[in-house]
């Protein structure tokens, strides 16, 4: 007499195990696709902050340029002895020997 032994394994799976494990996964895999989309949105906001604290410091950079080439022309002008000479006569009042000032009065 021979034992035939049967296997379950070509059955599909249909019971109730199945449907609790198949409950459980998919419980799993929402509560992970909920993390993941709080995840990208929370980098989405800290990385559209983080591009305007970088524009805001680009200005400022920009700015700083500008003003050091300002300053550095100025440098350039008051080595130049006639520049001097202009300062002098406009915002002084001084003039030369020989040179008499003019004023208009209205």
């Amino acid at each position: 007499m021979a034992i035939v032994a049967t296997s379950n394994t070509n059955k599909p799976a249909t019971g109730r195990g199945s449907k609790r494990r198949m409950r459980l996964w998919l419980t799993f895999m929402i509560l992970f696709m909920g993390w993941a989309a709080y995840t990208f949105i929370g980098q989405m906001k800290q990385q559209s902050e983080t591009a305007l604290r970088y524009e805001t410091i680009e200005q400022q950079r920009n700015e700083a340029v500008a003003r050091k080439q300002e300053l550095n022309k100025q440098i350039e002008r008051l080595n130049d002895p006639e520049y001097i000479e202009q300062l002098a006569t406009k915002e002084q009042g001084m003039v030369k020997e020989g040179e008499k000032v003019i004023q208009v009065i209205e």
